[in-house]
């Protein structure tokens, strides 16, 4: 067989690959861009732009302390300007605060407003004055730590390395500050410190390069960064209290503004500024101790000061680190002048479709039109149930008049029980769920019987993911528990639960603070507290283990050599007194109050079917990697705490609306857009979905271990049991809970598998499908391709693709055995391969 398909590939196979292929045409599946619509600037008059002022309000506290402001204009197109230096400003009551140099600073205790007027237009901005007359003493931690983070000292390429840099160590962008406070005054001496002379600190001569500096000179004698070590200096370094009644404030958030800016113009400039806010009530201008940096300098490069400079056209994402807070405002560029006009609507579009579509109309995308019956019922039946629509279901869905019929056949696909099948497959994934000599082979086969009984019941997530995390009795009675058998440290238990639950890895955490999140050492071992609790022991039967808590224990951190208590990620300290813990993190977990649980799951659905997530990989949220939405991605969370965590009810959001039923069909201003949702992605079918897709068609099923023949391969519950097309095509191994184990990258291996394997070879031949059409049907060889090109493709072939085809059949051969060859040929193309 193999030798005669290889005698075919020049004549069939190469034949119909320049058709299947084509960049032209409808049933095209590469997104190459098509002819551009006209569109045009508005000629509608512009209107009074808008005006706002930043910060919306200004604290000072102490004598020293400032306040720097911009404004922005948004012009009638969106664009946003920095109208800073164009407003008229004035203090009302200039005897309690007065302007120097773009800054408000304090001089009386009291209230006053800070005024902006422009162009008839003006903004009042609240100003309050505390402490006055007080000068505050310098902080180590609050002042001179920001310092050298600001100076780069404690970054990985310098002294903040895991060994230091030239003999001289300090935490990781300070997340250690006695420990730092410690080297910089007691570990040599006075070599880095002269309380007698301070200006002759090492410290502070190394920083303006009076000696030599591996590092450079960092700032200038004289500077504000110069003259907070000195004045620390001249105190005799004290060390700040971090309890007690006299304990330092602690920075609870810093806020970036603006929040957005959409910027007209290669070198247009947008300035930033960054407010910290802190536990005892004051607020601090940071511009000039924040680290400024942007995810695409290409797009918006930004300096130190906080200045945006605009670049090619595109988007970016500029953030703003001070203390363990990491913040972060959208920044979109666009061409001068560039001719757009935004494309009609339905009158109430869907929140889905309202919310791409004022992305794309800031970024002056035109969306690609709505694809044809064919690729949706396709599209659709692969990403809902996993497989290909039967000829049955094509033949009365394309020829249904009905306008509804596209929301009717995604309610009767979410109805199937091939829907449940597909997600109980994804969470088996994320999950791991296989055996192992830890793991036996029942006990995996009964956790994921149990995952996919309730998806099967449609029952809630959070109730779901309530009871797994908090499951006890034996991995046979109780199968949930095998989640606590699966992975039995207690640090990798933590991690897996943020990744998978709240798709946040803390795993950098674990040594020092995350250099690109909130996250803590505090933050980490206060929540892998929660599973300290958690015990084994082994059950009547030798395979199988009874999950039970104790009542005590917490994990040591290391920084602090003493034990973490219990904490929630980014909240509070948990009193240990009740009920289990991890019954607490459970329900703090999967509460709809929980920031972090419904948009993490509600982005995982998007991506599944949208082929990218809102945020990219969806299992790493974090400022750092931003939402190429915010606003689709928070509103998805909060539906889907609205549905009260009814999975399908969001799934049907997504599936009926206009970004999922776009095109592949690019034009020119979305030809390289692939996280705005412009047009629909070309995306692989999954391994499971495909080898699935493969035995439908051909009608001749795949035999799995323990598993009765013909049950479809999502349905394999012990992630061991494979074969080699499901490793080739990129199922998870389920080693980790990362959702990359699951790839649909193209390779070498799986063409060559299609093309001689016995994945399509033998199964054409045992399906006997097409001896059937032609020797008990009598169907004429023009109707055999059609069914093909139905069963395989959800269409018909064109006209010129079925006179080639048939022109291809020697009339003196076996028909059956040609038309094999042309089976075989529609399954190797990429049209089969690609949902699209």
């Amino acid at each position: 067989m193999k030798k005669h398909h290889l005698r075919c590939i020049p004549a069939t196979f190469l034949a119909l690959s320049a058709m299947l292929l084509a960049s032209t045409g409808k049933h095209a599946i590469a997104a190459e861009p098509a002819e551009a619509a006209s569109i045009s600037k508005s000629s509608s008059p512009p209107r009074r732009p808008e005006f706002a002022v930043y910060p919306p309000a200004v604290r000072l506290d102490g004598s020293s302390d400032f306040q720097s402001f911009i404004a922005v204009l948004r012009r009638d197109d969106d664009v946003t300007e920095d109208a800073t230096e164009r407003v008229n400003w004035k203090i009302a009551n200039e005897s309690i605060a007065r302007l120097v140099d773009g800054k408000v600073h304090p001089l009386t205790d009291g209230k006053t407003s800070l005024v902006g007027s422009y162009l008839g237009t003006t903004v009042s901005v609240p100003v309050e004055v505390h402490d006055s007359a007080k000068s505050p003493k310098v902080s180590f931690t609050n002042d001179v730590m920001p310092v050298l983070t600001r100076a780069s000292c404690n970054t990985g390429s310098c002294h903040g390395a895991a060994r230091g840099k030239d003999g001289f160590n300090l935490s990781l962008f300070g997340y250690d500050p006695e420990g730092d406070h410690f080297r910089i005054t007691r570990e040599i001496g006075t070599r880095r410190i002269n309380l007698a002379v301070p200006e002759e600190s090492l410290l502070l001569r190394k920083a303006v390069g009076s000696v030599p500096h591996t590092g450079g000179k960092l700032f200038e004698t004289g500077s504000d960064h110069y003259k907070t070590i000195l004045a620390w200096l001249k105190d005799n370094v004290p060390l700040d209290r971090q309890t007690g009644e006299n304990a330092v404030p602690t920075v609870d958030r810093v806020e970036l503004y603006p929040p957005q800016a959409i910027i007209e113009g290669d070198g247009s400039q947008q300035r930033m500024i960054a407010v910290a806010h802190y536990s005892d009530g004051t607020t601090r201008d940071i511009e000039e101790l924040a680290t400024f940096s942007t995810n695409n300098s290409t797009v918006a490069a930004v300096d130190q000061s906080g200045l945006i400079t605009a670049g090619t056209r595109g988007e970016a994402f500029v953030m703003a680190r001070f203390d363990t807070h990491t913040v972060g405002s959208q920044v979109l560029t666009l061409p001068e002048n560039l001719e757009y006009s935004a494309p009609s609507t339905e009158p109430e579009p869907s929140y889905v479709d309202e919310l791409v579509m004022k992305k794309l109309n800031q970024l002056r995308i035109e969306p690609s039109p709505a694809c044809s019956d064919e690729e949706f019922i396709r599209r659709a039946t692969i990403d809902i149930a996993g497989l290909l629509p039967t000829e049955e279901e094509f033949h009365r869905f394309v020829h249904d008049p009905a306008e509804d019929k596209r929301e009717r056949l995604v309610d009767e696909l979410l109805s199937r029980k091939e829907f449940s099948e597909i997600w109980a497959m994804k969470f088996a994934q994320l999950l791991m769920i296989k055996s192992s000599n830890q793991v036996s082979y029942k006990s995996a086969l009964l956790y994921a019987n149990w995952i996919t009984d309730q998806f099967a019941k449609n029952r809630p997530i959070n109730e779901i993911v309530q009871e797994l995390l908090t499951s006890s009795g034996g991995t046979f009675s109780s199968p949930a528990t095998n989640f606590y058998e699966i992975e039995r440290d207690v640090l990798k238990t933590s991690e897996n639960v943020a990744q998978v639950f709240m798709g946040i890895r803390t795993q950098c955490a674990q040594c020092h603070n995350h250099p690109f999140d909130r996250w803590t050492m505090e933050d980490y071992y206060g929540f892998a507290s929660f599973f300290t609790q958690v015990r084994r022991k082994n059950g009547e039967d030798y395979r199988e283990q009874i999950i039970y808590d104790t009542r005590g224990g917490e994990v040591n951190n290391p920084v602090k050599k003493k034990p973490e208590p219990a904490k929630y990620l980014g909240g509070d300290t948990v009193d240990n007194k009740g009920d289990h813990r991890r019954v607490k993190m459970a329900q703090w977990l999967t509460s709809g109050d929980n920031p972090y649980f419904a948009t993490s799951l509600a982005n995982r659905v998007w991506a599944h079917f949208m082929g990218v997530g809102i945020v990219e990989p969806v299992d790493d949220i974090r400022v750092s990697n931003p939402a190429s939405n915010p606003e689709l991605f928070e509103t998805l969370g909060t539906k889907l705490v609205e549905y009260e965590f009814d999975f399908r009810r969001l799934v049907r959001d997504i599936c009926t609306s206009d970004a999922y039923a776009r095109s592949t069909q690019s034009n020119p201003s979305n030809a390289h857009d692939s996280r705005n949702y412009s047009r629909a992605l070309v995306r692989r079918i999954p391994a499971e979905s495909l080898l699935d897709c493969i035995c439908s068609v051909t009608q001749s099923p795949d035999k799995f271990r323990g598993m009765p023949l013909g049950s479809r391969a999502v349905q394999i519950a012990d992630g061991k049991t494979t074969n080699y097309f499901l490793t080739s095509f990129g199922r998870s191994p389920r080693a980790t809970v990362c959702e990359c184990e699951a790839t649909t990258d193209p390779s070498l291996s799986q063409a060559l598998h299609l093309l001689n394997g016995a994945s399509v070879n033998d199964k054409i031949k045992r399906g006997r499908t097409l001896k059937q059409w032609v020797e008990q049907e009598k169907m004429s060889t023009p109707d055999v391709i059609d069914r093909i090109y139905v069963r395989a493709l959800s269409r018909y072939p064109t006209d010129e693709e079925r006179q080639l085809l048939v022109d291809q059949i020697n009339p003196e051969a076996n028909v059956v055995s040609e038309l094999e060859d042309i089976y075989w040929a529609v399954l190797n193309s990429r049209e089969f391969v690609f949902n699209h």
